[in-house]
């Protein structure tokens, strides 16, 4: 980043626990994303990332290595993975499992948390191969009347 980013924003990605107020002695609203100081707009930002959507998919299939989720997510960079990995597992999604050994070998899984977002993320999944040439064609019809 840039320098330009809030302290409370890491890797791009939203920290949840730290949440930016208008003015923080006001009460932050729970529960509802449709309020600006709401926590949920952040919870929202991480899984509706696009690599969220489909790290968490990639998860769903089961216990995977760091190269073996890069391998599914394709044109994911290290970088970005080990980000959204990292997001995941502080938000309570992924748990990552270091096994003692040389080299050391590292696994993802999903939490019960995790496992209970696949089913709302699969719906949105599905909703874009589903309405992918639809979108395409809006695109290229609002593109030619510019």
């Amino acid at each position: 980043m840039d320098g330009s980013a809030p302290a409370w924003y890491l890797w791009g990605v939203p920290d949840l626990a730290s949440p930016p107020s208008p003015n923080p002695a006001a009460p932050v609203p729970a529960g509802d994303p449709y309020r600006q100081a709401c926590p949920t707009r952040r919870v929202l930002d991480r899984i509706g990332d696009r690599w969220t959507v489909l790290v968490i998919g990639a998860l769903a299939e089961g216990t995977l290595r760091f190269s073996e989720v890069a391998r599914r997510v394709e044109g994911v960079s290290p970088k970005v993975l080990t980000q959204t990995l990292r997001a995941l597992e502080r938000d309570g999604l992924v748990t990552r499992t270091v096994h003692p050994v040389v080299p050391p070998r590292v696994e993802y899984r999903l939490t019960a948390a995790g496992t209970s977002l696949r089913e709302p993320l699969r719906a949105l999944e599905e909703w874009a191969v589903e309405h992918l040439g639809g979108v395409l064609d809006a695109q290229r019809r609002y593109d030619d009347g510019r």
